[in-house]
């Protein structure tokens, strides 16, 4: 292991076939499950409904014999941008109401309400990285596109696009750990020209300013990825989902529906706690 080794960090868009009960679960019940749990992270106004959903998620994750060790290292990409918003929150963040202060120098303002909005925001983000990177774990890519074409085929009857906004996630799951091998491969590229890659010197800001000659060619190779991904597509006729079928059909059992009605009352838990 090393610093040029970004797909170990790369959690999301990783599938792990353990064969548990998760998934054996109907495509369509994993996915709701799931974005029943995000949408309650996302709409939790308290501490307490956090964190109980990251009890909830790590829960999960042992169930679908996930190692918890791989989960949370999908937590270390974006800690640095999560830790940055945090300080904000605590160091500009509104007054409470009776305006008082821990620590006061100039602009700088830090209350307890500016704590816990930080606190928050962690919990937050930790919760909303975890519960995506367990989806992501529990059901692949074809089942992810099985189960949204199910879902979706309704709205088709009014005239959307539901087979271009399917196509649009599955590429983007499939581009994940691909930007992270060329991120990698970029990044050695510029270590053997000289620059400081896999060096372990400086601070947070040092190999924040190492990350941003980075970025610029990893855009242009994602871009021109893209461009040949549409070109192989009208290379061979594609023409999106009109008069495509399926060889699997899919079913709801029993265990299904009780995977979902869990999921809505621990959903509901965790926003009304």
């Amino acid at each position: 292991m090393n610093d040029f080794e970004f797909l170990r960090f790369v959690t999301i868009g990783q599938y792990l076939p353990t064969g548990s009960i998760i998934h054996r679960l109907d495509p369509r019940a994993r996915l709701l499950a799931g974005f029943l749990l995000l949408a309650a992270v996302t709409a939790a106004p308290r501490w307490t409904g956090l964190v109980i959903a990251l009890v909830v998620v790590l829960v999960a994750l042992v169930i679908a014999r996930i190692p918890v060790g791989y989960a949370l290292k999908g937590l270390l990409p974006p800690l640095p941008f999560i830790v940055f918003l945090a300080a904000l929150q605590i160091l500009f963040g509104p007054r409470d109401a009776a305006g008082t202060s821990l620590w006061t120098w100039g602009p700088v303002f830090v209350s307890a309400v500016g704590l816990l909005n930080g606190a928050l925001l962690v919990l937050r983000f930790a919760a909303l990285i975890l519960a995506l990177s367990w989806l992501s774990f529990c059901i692949s890519t074809t089942e992810i596109v099985r189960a949204l074409d199910a879902l979706l085929a309704p709205l088709t009857k009014i005239g959307l696009p539901t087979h271009a906004f399917v196509l649009m996630v599955q590429v983007t799951l499939r581009f994940l750990p691909l930007l992270a091998l060329e991120a990698e491969r970029i990044a050695k590229s510029q270590a053997s020209r000289g620059a400081e890659w896999g060096t372990g010197r400086g601070g947070l800001l040092r190999r924040a300013r190492q990350a941003l000659p980075l970025l610029v060619p990893l855009f242009l190779t994602g871009l021109q990825r893209a461009e040949n991904l549409a070109l192989a597509m009208q290379a061979r006729g594609y023409q999106g989902g009109k008069g495509r079928t399926t060889t699997v059909e899919l079913r709801f059992q029993w265990a299904d529906v009780a995977a979902l009605g869990l999921s809505v009352a621990l959903a509901t838990l965790i926003v009304l706690v």
